[in-house]
């Protein structure tokens, strides 16, 4: 079976975070540290080479797959800012619609930039996928 990609890491968030080349794109960045760090009670860890997540998870699929995934998590990418949030389809409309200017794709929520989309609406995702992460153990 293959191994997972996404995996912790021991690189440096901040070392990480220095290589963000976009002022705007490495001080929206640290803010989103700030952010889900207070929010979700967890330290920044590196999960693969780009991916800064919070906390983590074991997962097991019906087809035996299992590994360690990030609680929440988002990366700065050429596009802007991707988060891995994890809602209740209900609940991710709903707080779509209220966030401000966004694409999705996949599981994907991406925001060019910070001042885009209400803070304590990305707040409030951040807590749900945590209570949801929480709650599906």
């Amino acid at each position: 079976m293959a191994k997972n990609k996404t995996t912790e890491t021991i690189a440096s968030v901040k070392d990480f975070v220095n290589t963000v080349k976009d002022p705007v794109k490495k001080s929206d960045s640290l803010a989103v540290i700030e952010l889900m760090q207070s929010t979700t009670g967890f330290e920044a860890k590196m999960w693969g080479p780009s991916i800064i997540g919070f906390g983590s998870y074991h997962y097991v699929y019906d087809s035996g797959r299992e590994g360690d995934m990030p609680i929440v998590a988002f990366s700065p990418r050429a596009s802007g800012l991707v988060f891995y949030v994890s809602l209740q389809a209900e609940e991710r409309e709903k707080l779509l619609a209220e966030l401000g200017k966004h694409k999705t794709e996949k599981g994907c929520i991406n925001i060019k930039k910070l001042e885009d989309v209400k803070i304590p609406i990305l707040k409030k995702m951040i807590q749900a996928t945590v209570k949801n992460r929480k709650t599906s153990k």
